[in-house]
């Protein structure tokens, strides 16, 4: 019987993080009552000494978030292809004997909530925002996406760096102007990685028809442009949809389960978020 029965989500701030209510519904779905799903807040100055202090027959994985993501990549001794091409881990599974794996569970994240919504290729894509989430969409869509991907960006030296994570997936990529951001509804799917509130003004300005629309935020919920595109008849995925999905890849890299119980997970997930 396994001794790795803890885990947790580090990152800081992390009081928001619905990381523990989706770990522990699936502990109690599948009765593994023995297993712990904590959070901490760890910054990147604290994260070495944290990674340290793990007692790998105790431990059986990590859930990163934001500013780890990359702050952990040293910390390991093996990192998947999937987080090297992002440059971002979110998953660390621990081995009884010490061994670190990194990975990156957000881009298959990506791609299995999308196939969940019917969603299994596209003939053109577009991206709004650069940031880490932008990566993985990058990475997700070179999966998906048979034909162009439009990132829209406010600053040449981020389109910079989308231009040559583009390449080195694979895709072909343009970038355009933030201010045109509305035109990216036009395509057959948009995945918007902004923060609050950033999209708002294209809410207005939609097209009758808008594409697929993958807004990755969770709270508050739904963001103006995700209801804009809803009213419109558009297909509509959440940040829950995205935070669930990686998830699921956590807890059966953690578990060694099979399949995780999705419904449970998802049931917790919006309940947590209905009382927030």
């Amino acid at each position: 019987m396994t001794t790795q029965l803890r885990a947790a989500v580090l990152g800081s701030p992390i009081a928001h993080s619905l990381s523990p209510v989706l770990h522990r519904a699936a502990y109690a779905a599948l009765g593994m009552t023995e297993r712990r799903y904590d959070r901490f807040d760890v910054d990147e100055a604290g994260l070495p000494e944290f990674i340290e202090r793990i007692d790998p027959a105790e431990w059986a994985g990590l859930s990163l978030t934001m500013p780890l993501k990359r702050a952990i990549i040293p910390l390991v001794d093996e990192v998947s292809e999937t987080a090297l091409a992002v440059d971002a881990v979110n998953t660390v599974v621990f081995r009884a004997d010490g061994h670190r794996s990194g990975d990156n569970t957000d881009v298959p994240g990506l791609v299995n909530a999308l196939r969940e919504r019917g969603i299994g290729r596209v003939r053109a894509a577009s991206v709004l925002g650069a940031g880490a989430t932008a990566s993985s969409a990058l990475a997700a869509l070179a999966q998906i996406c048979d034909g162009e991907v439009t990132v829209y960006v406010r600053s040449a030296g981020r389109a910079a760096e989308m231009q040559a994570l583009g390449e080195r997936l694979g895709l072909r990529l343009r970038t355009a102007a933030w201010d045109r951001g509305v035109e990216a509804l036009a395509a057959p799917l948009t995945i918007s990685t902004t923060p609050v509130g950033a999209t708002d003004g294209f809410a207005g300005a939609l097209t009758d028809a808008p594409g697929a629309l993958f807004d990755v935020l969770y709270h508050p919920w739904p963001t103006k442009l995700a209801e804009a595109c809803a009213e419109r008849g558009a297909t509509v995925l959440g940040g829950l949809d995205l935070l669930l999905h990686q998830a699921v890849l956590q807890f059966e890299a953690f578990t060694g389960a099979e399949a995780a119980p999705l419904a449970a997970m998802r049931e917790a997930g919006e309940a947590a978020l209905a009382g927030s």
